[in-house]
């Protein structure tokens, strides 16, 4: 990883922090950038260390932001681990390949967008049933799952061109 992606990545763990401890307006939504931080990892990183990093950087917005203790780990962890299928799935092996970074520019706004949102929904459907443990009905936990997709990819579309750099600049 480039020492411009790992220093740009930690200020947006900062940002997630941030986010999280400031920016509960309501119990209906909630805002997070970390399954697109872990989409941008670069694809020259395999699945082993995506998680590691996803569970280390999950762990440490749990501990500073966070009420609890493992939740965004245990959220984000999965996302890296099917990092490398949704990829495969929706940009090809070109990335692979030529170990390249996703970029709107490259590989458009509407795959990109596609490709956060289902990383966003993934780590929201298991944030939403492990923060709630059974406790909240199903019209709220739709209508959370539904308002943080939407704030989440609307922040998250903005910040990915800050970790998706292009090599050949």
């Amino acid at each position: 990883m480039r020492k411009t992606f790992t220093f740009t990545y930690i200020l947006m763990v900062i940002a997630q922090m941030i986010l999280s401890n400031y920016f509960h307006f309501t119990p209906f939504a909630m805002l997070t950038i970390l399954p697109a931080m872990v989409l941008c990892i670069p694809t020259k990183v395999d699945t082993f260390l995506a998680m590691i990093i996803a569970f280390a950087t999950g762990l440490a917005v749990d501990l500073f932001a966070e009420g609890a203790l493992g939740i965004n780990a245990l959220s984000l962890v999965p996302v890296a681990f099917l990092r490398k299928t949704l990829i495969g799935t929706i940009f090809g092996v070109e990335p692979f390949e030529q170990k390249e970074n996703l970029t709107i520019k490259k590989y458009g706004f509407a795959r990109v967008s596609f490709a956060i949102i289902l990383v966003t929904a993934i780590f929201l459907i298991i944030y939403i049933l492990a923060d709630s443990a059974g406790t909240r009905p199903l019209w709220f936990l739709g209508t959370k799952f539904g308002l943080s997709l939407l704030a989440s990819y609307l922040v998250s579309i903005i910040l990915v061109n800050l970790l998706s750099y292009d090599d050949r600049r």
